[in-house]
């Protein structure tokens, strides 16, 4: 307290730190020298530089204080350095002082030239322009650029120097503006012009330039007659393996016009192809484009003449006199040689063979040559798939075709299968033709009828009665005025019940002979007829006709066929059926809903493992015990031991083993006739039979015999009274019984004491 502060003063020594750029010397150049007051000397003072460049562009004497520059600097890539200095203690590098800021700044030297803004440069100046006239807006202009952190932007001249073919004057200034210097310029002799400005930037050291590039468009106006196009003798081929629509070649007419004024419309005007090729124009390049409109022939003709015109469709016409405005060129097409197939005299054949011909019967020849130069042989075959079950064979060298195999007409009247020939030699290829066989029919098939339907005739068929008509059909072709003939077979030639008529136009009528006939006696008939197709050579079979007598009603229709008719009694209704076979349901249903109350009513008392509550206790609000209450509650819940075993006791059916009675009591006599000893009995054998069904089974009985205190005559209530039971079984019953066995054992030792 009571010490006055001082004020600590900075004793930095600062030297003016610039840097010129692009420095080129041997040594590194001095930038400056940093020196603090509490530097005596003595060499206990240390310099650190931190910050920008530190260590890398700029490097400080850590002893004096010096510090230099190592690299060549560039003022237009960073202008300065930003860089931090700080004393201390050489021995313990504590700060003797704070650290202090600086800046390093690079003096600028004139080595950069100036810059158009945006180059290179396009302008449009209609051809047949005047003196002086600008391009077409917007007009184009050069702006020199200088870079703007140029310290010497005020002794700096811009000077355009416009480098072209004719004397041109220099121009100062930052802006310069593009004028028309030649009259009369021709788009169609010069479309485009170029041109070279170049600027200075001049000071008393240092000189720099810089250029850039001006294009001068010429833009078409119609002042021009359109020339017409120039065409000339072209060349072309086409192979003769082509197919029409194929290009061939194209051509294209020069016309220096743009726009309508250049478009050409093509057309063949003469030339002995102008039926075998056709000509189109390409929409984006102009060009005509020939095609092959039919297939060319090397062999026939090798080659074409065309004569194509071109023309301008849009004539100004006030050049009309400049005509003609169209012109003609000729073009020769050349067909070049290709390696064809083979190629058959005929475009299909058709043979014919005989039906049941033997095998190496001659069917035809086939014949295919080389329409090449070569002429190489050619070797024939047929392709299994048209011929899979190979009834046919050829001559792989003449094209003979044969049958391997009897034909049969009926089962195939045609045979349609193909022929390959291959050339051999050169590239093997080859070609097919279609080859028809039709089958001639030998008649070797019988007649037949053409139904086998039975005829129906009436009882009272009346002697001359036709009652069927028959035809007969034959798989065999038949000739021209071939028919059937019809008659009866010889062993029924005499029959005195129907006769045959033939009506000569291959039909026949089966007639009645007699009367009487009786479907009693003979129901069905059959009548052998011989058919004959009178062909060559002649065939005949004989066919069963089936005739069957019925009975008919006064207008002779048929009523029934049958040997004798039966009528079957009236029915039933619908009705009484459908009323029946518901009351059969009904009666089904109601059986098995009585069967089903059976079975709920037999369930076993017994409760499985998961609900077994033998342990529990249950209270009743009943009396219990009663002579007219053993109903009135279930006690189911006392499962009998057994039953966990899978033995269920039954109550209609006396057990199968019992255990001895306890000395003592005995059946009473046959003779007895007193109901209390009966009953002590009965108490007695349930009391000491372990089979017994738990729950309370005793009936009532009306007499309780003498002296009677009308006490419960219950099983349960006979079993809670001390009582000369043995109840050690229950040990060998397992653990499940171990709590009940110790209970009832419990009981037994009570009473013994």
């Amino acid at each position: 307290e009571g010490q006055v502060l001082h004020r600590s003063k900075r004793g930095w020594v600062w030297n003016q730190f610039f840097v010129i750029e692009e420095y080129t010397g041997p040594d590194p150049v001095l930038v400056g020298r940093l020196h603090s007051d509490v530097d005596t000397g003595n060499g206990n003072i240390k310099y650190i530089l931190s910050g920008e460049g530190a260590g890398t562009i700029f490097v400080i004497d850590d002893k004096t204080g010096n510090i230099h520059a190592t690299k060549t600097l560039d003022r237009e890539e960073q202008a300065q350095y930003t860089l931090t200095a700080q004393a201390v203690d050489r021995h313990t590098n504590k700060p003797l002082e704070p650290p202090s800021e600086f800046i390093v700044k690079v003096q600028d030297i004139n080595d950069n030239p100036p810059e158009f803004l945006h180059g290179p440069y396009y302008a449009r100046v209609p051809e047949m322009s005047n003196v002086g006239r600008l391009g077409l807006a917007p007009a184009v202009t050069t702006r020199l650029y200088k870079p703007k952190w140029s310290n010497t932007h005020k002794h700096t001249r811009v000077i355009h120097i416009h480098i072209c073919h004719k004397p041109c004057h220099k121009k100062e200034g930052k802006v310069q503006l593009l004028r028309c210097s030649l009259a009369g310029q021709q788009r169609e002799k010069q479309s485009q012009t170029q041109t070279v400005l170049k600027n200075s930037s001049q000071l008393s050291q240092v000189s720099t330039l810089s250029d850039t590039f001006i294009a001068d468009t010429i833009g078409d106006i119609n002042v021009n007659p359109p020339c017409p196009p120039k065409l000339t003798l072209t060349q072309m081929s086409v192979s003769e393996d082509k197919v029409p629509g194929e290009e061939v070649g194209r051509l294209m007419a020069k016309d220096p016009d743009l726009g309508d004024n250049g478009h050409v419309n093509y057309r063949f005007v003469d030339g002995d192809g102008m039926a075998v090729f056709e000509l189109s124009t390409d929409s984006e390049t102009k060009e005509a484009i020939i095609k092959l409109k039919k297939p060319v022939d090397y062999e026939n003709k090798r080659l074409y003449t065309l004569k194509v015109e071109g023309s301008n469709p849009h004539i100004d016409p006030q050049f009309l006199a400049w005509g003609p405005y169209k012109d003609e060129a000729t073009i020769k097409i050349s067909v070049e040689d290709a390696d064809e197939p083979p190629v058959f005299i005929a475009p299909s054949y058709t043979f014919e063979v005989e039906e049941n011909a033997p095998p190496g019967t001659v069917v035809g020849r086939v014949h295919a040559k080389d329409t090449d130069i070569a002429v190489n042989p050619i070797r024939y075959m047929i392709p299994q798939y048209t011929d899979i079950e190979r009834f046919f064979s050829i001559n792989s060298e003449d094209g003979l075709i044969t049958t391997t195999k009897p034909l049969d007409r009926e089962t195939q009247a045609w045979h349609n299968i193909s022929v390959s020939a291959t050339e051999i030699g050169g590239h093997h290829q080859d070609t097919k033709v279609r080859v028809n066989i039709r089958v001639k029919d030998v008649n070797d098939n019988p007649p037949e009828f053409a139904t086998n339907n039975e005829v129906l005739m009436c009882e009272s068929a009346m002697p001359g009665k036709i009652i069927e008509t028959i035809s007969a059909v034959d798989k065999d072709e038949m000739g021209h005025r071939q028919h059937f003939s019809f008659s009866l077979a010889a062993e029924v030639a005499h029959n005195h019940n129907f006769s045959i008529k033939d009506n000569r136009d291959s039909t026949a009528s089966v007639v009645v002979l007699r009367k009487g006939f009786s479907r009693l006696t003979q129901d069905v008939y059959h009548l052998p007829i011989e058919i004959n197709d009178n062909g060559f050579p002649a065939m005949s079979s004989t066919n069963t006709l089936t005739i069957r007598v019925c009975s008919c009603d006064s207008k002779n229709t048929i009523l029934s066929c049958n040997v004798e008719p039966y009528v079957l009694p009236a029915g039933l209704s619908t009705g009484a059926l459908i009323a029946i076979l518901a009351c059969i349901v009904i009666l089904l249903a109601i059986v098995v809903l009585f069967v089903a109350l059976r079975r709920q009513k037999k369930e076993p008392l017994i409760v499985f493992e998961e609900e077994d509550i033998r342990e529990n206790i249950i209270t009743y609000d009943d009396e219990g015990g009663g002579e007219e209450d053993t109903e009135a509650f279930d006690i189911a819940t006392l499962q009998n031991p057994d039953g966990a075993n899978g033995f269920l006791p039954r109550k209609d059916m006396k057990p199968e083993f019992q255990y001895a009675m306890r000395p003592g009591s005995g059946r009473p006599a046959a003779n007895s006739v007193d109901v209390d000893d009966f009953i002590k009995t009965r108490i007695a054998e349930a009391d000491s039979d372990p089979t017994a069904p738990p729950y309370d089974s005793i009936q009532i009985y009306g007499y309780e015999g003498r002296g009677s205190l009308a006490g419960s005559l219950s099983s349960l209530e006979s079993v809670t009274t001390e009582s000369d039971l043995d109840y050690d079984y229950l040990q060998s019953w397992g653990p499940r019984f171990k709590k009940l066995a110790d209970l009832y054992g419990a009981k037994d030792c009570y009473a013994n004491e």
